[in-house]
């Protein structure tokens, strides 16, 4: 079977997907996790009554955590399938990409299963997250000033 052949039986088979309606899902569901942020940045500000700066740790944290239990009990993955980038963007998906990576090597012990393994998907991300932070302060700094 030639390419061509081969290219139109895999799209035949495949769901098309509504680029527009992922989208707008997408961007309503992750203003929704904003939504949502903000909250525990509000609730944590009043209920511990520290500043809003310093409740914003809290709230990653707690994200984080919301993320991987999720994860762990096996509900992140429906989430999805159903909110695609609006929930996998934020800080959740990373959280996710972990506690994955973390489950599947479990099996294989603490140092070379889960700590050898836990940063495999979301290493990229750290990498390119530092190398960014560093050129855009250089930028900064030598377009603004110290």
């Amino acid at each position: 079977m030639d390419k061509e052949k081969y290219k139109k039986l895999v799209d035949n088979c495949c769901p098309k997907e509504n680029v527009l309606i992922n989208t707008i899902k997408s961007f309503f569901i992750g203003g929704f996790m904003g939504i949502i942020g903000q909250g525990l940045i509000d609730f944590y500000s009043c209920v511990f009554e520290i500043p809003t700066k310093d409740a914003a740790p809290y709230m990653t944290i707690t994200l984080i955590i919301v993320g991987s239990l999720l994860t762990a009990f096996g509900f992140f993955d429906k989430v999805v399938s159903w909110a695609n980038a609006g929930i996998i963007v934020p800080i959740t998906g990373f959280a996710h990409a972990m506690t994955s990576a973390a489950m599947e090597y479990r099996k294989e012990g603490f140092i070379l299963g889960i700590g050898a393994n836990i940063f495999k998907l979301t290493g990229s991300v750290i990498l390119y997250g530092v190398v960014a932070a560093y050129v855009f302060g250089l930028l900064r700094f030598l377009m603004f000033g110290g």
